[in-house]
């Protein structure tokens, strides 16, 4: 059993997708997002989507960061976190505009003071505004904030995006093909709309994260921080503090930063892409939960995916893979490692989409291709092997 099951997490989410198995697909099976007819206009030609997810556990990583260094500002990344995982979603199926987002904010009210819950929700208002300056125009609706000290330790950050869409205008997946090839762009560096250097960890596998980087001492000075219940052979078993400070190249940052990069959004590179260069699109897929593997979901039947050019990863996976001794199948499968979202397109229009990507500061390459194939399978071919998923 890996780490990442022992401490009750799933990176491919079996339980929930044999829960859900029975739900209505939606419109378009292989689409990123569920999308459904309008049922708020009737309008045959256009489509209602609703997407909710949220910034996980790294909300946890927020905590105590803050306890450790008193910085209340690592919240607002927080916010970031929360609607990138949707906004970046809802790119996958052809949206960046008009949308709408309402927050679900929990906490326990003993540990979480009102500074952090202000910062959490003045964050959110800045990102708003940071991407209306590029013409993806969110607005805030609002949302439900609770103490529920009962059921949450630190504080539960998430959110729901909703959006009405032209039919003509979406990215359903359904025409990657044999002979496509795969553009990825890149989740580390410093885009041109960001602030800082992003790590490209993002928002999903932050459980073996926090546990397998961080020094034991941190469960014993905040239980809450964890699920007692857990063996505590899994709990907090890294060589480093959130202090630490780690060379990247010519850098000099902390554990702390690293891990607590804001999730990088795409949205003002695929408003370009979506309006500029639609035809050129076949699909799209964000590197979430299941990290590179995330693709098997959405891709037809008949094709074998083959990544054999992923970027190079970034420090930070390295020093969790060094901290956890996992192989390389479990952190492809956990992890995005580095490359975050993926193109898929046909080779005469693959510069067109790596210039605009480069032209926002954010690296892109072929990362990969599509093939024929009998039955469904990913080809990831790393440094040390090749890794074959089904």
């Amino acid at each position: 059993m890996s780490l990442y099951s022992k401490r009750g997490v799933s990176a491919q989410k079996e339980e929930v997708h044999a829960a859900t198995k029975n739900l209505d697909k939606g419109l378009y099976e292989k689409a990123f997002c569920k999308i459904y007819a309008d049922i708020m206009c009737g309008d045959e030609d256009w489509v209602n989507v609703m997407h909710a997810d949220g910034a996980g556990t790294k909300s946890i990583l927020a905590y105590l960061y803050w306890k450790e260094t008193g910085d209340v500002s690592v919240w607002k990344g927080i916010a970031q976190d929360a609607i990138v995982m949707n906004l970046d979603d809802l790119l996958c199926v052809g949206i960046y505009d008009k949308i709408l987002f309402s927050s679900t904010i929990d906490r326990n009210k003993n540990l979480i003071p009102a500074e952090l819950l202000e910062a959490v929700i003045t964050g959110t208002q800045e990102f708003f505004d940071r991407m209306k300056g590029f013409g993806v125009n969110i607005s805030f609706m609002g949302g439900e904030t609770a103490d529920v000290g009962d059921v949450v330790r630190t504080m539960a950050v998430n959110g729901t995006m909703t959006a009405r869409w032209p039919k003509a205008k979406l990215i359903t997946n359904e025409k990657i093909k044999a002979g496509n090839v795969i553009v990825g762009l890149a989740g580390f560096g410093q885009a041109n709309y960001e602030t800082s250097y992003n790590s490209g960890l993002a928002s999903n596998g932050l459980t073996s994260a926090r546990h397998d980087v961080l020094h034991k001492t941190y469960g014993a000075r905040f239980q809450e921080s964890y699920d007692t219940s857990l063996d505590e052979s899994v709990v907090y078993i890294g060589p480093h503090r959130i202090t630490d400070e780690i060379k990247d190249g010519e850098r000099t940052t902390t554990i702390g930063e690293l891990l607590l990069s804001p999730t990088r959004t795409f949205a003002p590179i695929m408003k370009e892409l979506l309006e500029n260069h639609f035809d050129a699109i076949n699909g799209l897929v964000h590197c979430s939960g299941g990290g590179q593997t995330k693709c098997l979901k959405f891709v037809p039947d008949n094709v074998r995916i083959v990544k054999d050019n992923l970027f190079e990863p970034p420090i930070i996976f390295k020093l969790i893979q060094e901290a956890s001794k996992s192989g390389d199948r479990e952190m492809y499968q956990v992890f995005n490692m580095g490359t975050r979202l993926e193109i898929y397109t046909n080779e005469k229009d693959v510069e067109s989409i790596i210039s605009v990507s480069k032209n926002f500061g954010v690296d892109a390459q072929v990362i990969g291709r599509v093939e024929e194939s009998e039955k469904k399978e990913l080809v990831i071919i790393t440094n040390d092997e090749s890794l074959l998923f089904t």
